[in-house]
């Protein structure tokens, strides 16, 4: 439910009911996606959006991509980088709880970019989320070749094949289909990664097919704890990034969650600490167990995945192959994510009203709510994973890895600069702090600028291993290629719509001058119009800080109450066990 923008103190009728609000669209670079006639329906519950967004970013990242930051940074790099992103990300998805719980549309912090910091960024930056999620899916399945290689080499662009219809197939069906298998996926994925917590304890204390202490010894080899030096430990960060990629995705769930209110703070106060969690103590038990110049830990036909090797030392070849199982569901899981979230964020850009940034055709829906066309749309870059067959499955990878990596950067300073344009119009407006819903108040007002920083930081130095010592044109391109096409297409967008106010002017359709505008000259009037993308800042002075924000409804709390005191002891618990 949204309430009217209009709220002028010059307004003498009376307000209008919660029935008859609706969200008055003045501005062509303002306002949020619009839902379509059909548009996505609200059936993801707390515990499937928690457990998606978990899914979402333990997956091949963490499970494959620790391999490669171990190979190429040392287990030092690893645990460093790891630990700075993690606590940049959880800053970030802070700053996004604050909006997605005020307003939880569909497009998420796309959305928000256009209507608070700029229009023109925020096109650029959705069709680069867009291609970020499509790639994805294609890295996912890409990372399932190097899974099944554990066992055979044999047709690897036939199983990302057979793995490509199923993701389809499953995204073809209605949203709490997908959360329900979303949530049991994510949960083994969780229990999977306590067994290894436990076991990586007992194996480095002894409990190994050697019988032997290993401790820290796997930091004083040679060429160890830092390998590369600082390229290898700046390489690292890509890799960190792409790993803990899909956090910022609770986002794009709000416009599908139930009582958005209430669930997206518990979503985003608990799920991150229990990634940073998995993550640190994971990376941990893998720097001290794992060399880095382990045998085929990544090179360019192949990468293991550090937990497969560790439940090898712990037993046999049985406890590996279980554990290469476990990360096979795991892929898949996170390819269903990257396909559900880049469908959303896809149907998002054609909603937008009343000038769409995407065709129309992908806003309809099915009467399940599922977007069909922007799945199929999205879907069909996964095309990319069949090169593998040319290049080597574990280079095509890493290059993949490289671009989704850099995407969730460029996804994360966006964040931090809607969330620093959205907090200064709230306090310039004169609105209450305590008028919202969900405040991460030990993050003001250092937050959105930390962000900021240390993301654009990132961004600069990460590609330093493709320039010294020599110069590596392809992994150049994969570090930084989204930098000048983020730039091509926000310029695009605005000369765009240059041209179009000018040919307005021009044609004599544009609307009659008022007032003031009566007052200045008709070629004064046309030179403006022609230099708007100077002003292409949103204004954060006039704003619309009302419109599509959440009223909580009746039927959310009636949906609250089998949740009752009754059963409130054993549903705490639950939610602390899942």
């Amino acid at each position: 439910m949204t309430r009217s923008a209009s709220r002028s103190s010059s307004r003498t009728k009376p307000e209008p009911s919660a029935r008859e609000q609706h969200v008055n669209i003045d501005d062509a670079e303002a306002p949020f996606p619009q839902p379509a006639r059909r548009g996505l329906h609200r059936g993801l519950s707390a515990r499937q959006v928690q457990m998606i967004a978990i899914g979402g970013t333990i997956g091949t990242g963490l499970f494959l991509g620790t391999g490669k930051s171990l190979a190429q940074g040392g287990p030092a790099s690893m645990l460093i980088c790891y630990g700075i992103v993690g606590f940049i990300v959880y800053v970030t998805l802070l700053l996004l709880g604050e909006m997605a719980t005020q307003y939880p549309v569909a497009g998420s912090f796309n959305a928000y970019a256009i209507r608070f910091f700029s229009p023109s960024y925020g096109f650029a930056l959705s069709w680069n989320y867009w291609f970020n999620d499509a790639v994805s899916v294609a890295s996912d399945l890409t990372a399932a070749q190097l899974v099944l290689q554990f066992w055979t080499p044999s047709y690897p662009w036939l199983v990302s094949l057979l793995f490509w219809v199923f993701l389809v197939s499953l995204n073809s069906f209605n949203v709490k289909a997908y959360g329900e298998l979303e949530y049991w996926l994510s949960f083994l994925k969780v229990v999977t990664i306590v067994i290894f917590i436990i076991l990586g304890i007992l194996v480095n204390v002894g409990v190994n097919q050697s019988h032997t202490y290993i401790g820290a010894h796997n930091w004083h080899i040679p060429g160890a704890p830092f390998v590369g030096g600082f390229g290898g430990f700046a390489n690292v960060f890509v890799t960190a990034s792409f790993a803990y990629g899909g956090t910022e995705s609770l986002g794009i769930t709000a416009g599908e969650t139930e009582n958005p209110s209430k669930n997206m703070p518990k979503v985003v106060k608990f799920v991150f600490w229990r990634i940073l969690l998995f993550y640190i103590l994971s990376i941990l038990l893998i720097g001290l167990n794992v060399p880095w110049d382990y045998p085929n830990l990544s090179n360019k036909t192949t990468t293991t995945s550090p937990f497969t090797i560790v439940f090898t030392l712990a037993g046999s070849n049985v406890a590996g192959s279980f554990m290469n199982t476990v990360i096979l569901t795991s892929v898949l899981s996170a390819g269903n994510h990257a396909l559900f979230a880049g469908t959303r964020v896809l149907y998002g850009l054609s909603v937008v009203s009343p000038t769409p940034h995407a065709p129309r055709i992908f806003s309809r829906t099915t009467r399940a709510g599922v977007p069909l066309y922007a799945l199929l749309a999205t879907s069909s870059i996964s095309v990319l994973c069949l090169g593998s067959s040319f290049i080597g499955s574990g280079k095509l990878w890493g290059w993949l890895q490289n671009i989704v990596g850099v995407s969730n950067q460029i996804a994360w300073l966006s964040i931090g600069l809607a969330s620093w344009r959205f907090r200064k119009a709230w306090i310039r407006q004169g609105r209450s702090l305590d008028e919202m819903k969900f405040r991460a108040s030990w993050t003001w007002p250092w937050g959105p600028y930390f962000v900021i920083i240390t993301v654009i930081s990132l961004i600069l130095i990460q590609g330093w291993s493709s320039i010294f010592p020599t110069f590596s044109a392809v992994d150049f391109v994969s570090f930084y290629i989204e930098i000048p096409v983020m730039i091509v297409m926000g310029l695009g967008w605005v000369l765009l719509k240059n041209a179009f106010i000018d040919s307005t002017s021009v044609s004599g359709n544009a609307d009659p001058p008022n007032e003031t505008t009566s007052l200045i000259p008709r070629e004064t009037e046309t030179r403006e119009a022609r230099y708007k993308w100077k002003s292409d800042i949103v204004d954060i002075d006039t704003i619309d800080l009302y419109s599509d924000e959440y009223t909580d409804e009746p039927l959310d709390e009636v949906k609250d109450k089998p949740r009752g005191k009754r059963f409130s002891f054993f549903w705490k618990l639950y939610d602390i066990v899942a």
